[in-house]
């Protein structure tokens, strides 16, 4: 698979025409399974393209409803009517999860979501030959604009790698980093969108307490942190010279900047990064 650092590129061409023949499965379904099935809707695939299982029944055929997928009463039925396999389990039950349909997946693509098993733990779970790659991915691939960590190492051949970097290309944006880095990457992206909720709501918050209707605060600050990030996105800008563009020598903006310095936003930021990752 071929890193990208766009998450828009020529690839989209590609996507689409693979999003309309493919076939995905999910084992389990869960928060990041759904968002990336919802994310692969929004893309252009057809919801009967999908099928998922998952422990529980009922709250399946819900889920699965919303965007027309089918859901499977097994993992073989799953697999068996599945070109690319996403394994969404809890990390804890990859192995059990796997047992039962090891030989069923030789032959497919298997594409790991499930946070911290790698390359070597798929050598050791899977059959030889099999192909697969691990990733780690974010919730905000409901809406095609979500991260994809990709392990570098993986056992696809060239005619499966070019799949795969098409359908997570088609949600996001895709970056190849070493097994040792995808904890980092993960927790950063992953854990990320709840740290940027939060800070919606602060500053959501803050307009209220000025007199801004809240449900218009919220609005504002979630296109104003949308509109940011695009940008840095697209110029490269490092963000200090956006922050810098934007302060005005003794004006308001760098009086709230020095506020945010002295009750230690940064530091807070790379201490809740810490926390996680112990």
């Amino acid at each position: 698979m071929a890193e990208t650092d766009m998450s828009k590129t020529d690839e989209q061409t590609v996507a689409r025409t693979d999003l309309a023949t493919v076939r995905v499965g999910f084992i389990g379904y869960g928060h990041m399974a759904q968002a990336v099935a919802l994310g692969l809707v929004h893309a252009g695939m057809p919801g009967g393209n999908i099928r998922a299982c998952a422990m529980t029944w009922d709250k399946l055929v819900a889920t699965t409803a919303s965007i027309g997928a089918i859901p499977c009463h097994d993992a073989r039925e799953v697999v068996e009517a599945s070109d690319v396999v996403f394994i969404a389990v809890k990390p804890q039950v990859v192995d059990t999860a796997c047992a039962s349909i090891v030989d069923a997946l030789v032959g497919k693509v298997v594409v790991s979501v499930a946070w911290g098993i790698t390359y070597d733990d798929y050598e050791d779970i899977l059959m030889s030959g099999t192909a697969h790659v691990s990733t780690v991915p974010n919730i905000p691939v409901c809406v095609d604009e979500g991260v994809w960590a990709v392990e570098d190492r993986d056992s696809l051949d060239p005619g499966q790698a070019a799949l795969v970097q098409a359908l997570l290309s088609a949600t996001g944006l895709v970056v190849r980093v070493p097994a040792a880095l995808l904890n980092a990457v993960g927790t950063v992206t992953g854990c990320g969108p709840a740290f940027a909720a939060m800070i919606v709501e602060a500053f959501g918050d803050a307009a209220v307490k000025h007199g801004v209707p809240r449900a218009l605060s919220y609005k504002l600050v979630e296109q104003m942190l949308g509109g940011t990030s695009k940008m840095l996105l697209e110029s490269g800008q490092h963000p200090a010279a956006l922050k810098d563009a934007v302060c005005s020598p003794g004006g308001t903006t760098i009086r709230g900047v020095a506020k945010l310095e002295e009750c230690g936003m940064r530091s807070a930021a790379i201490q809740a990064i810490d926390e996680i990752l112990g």
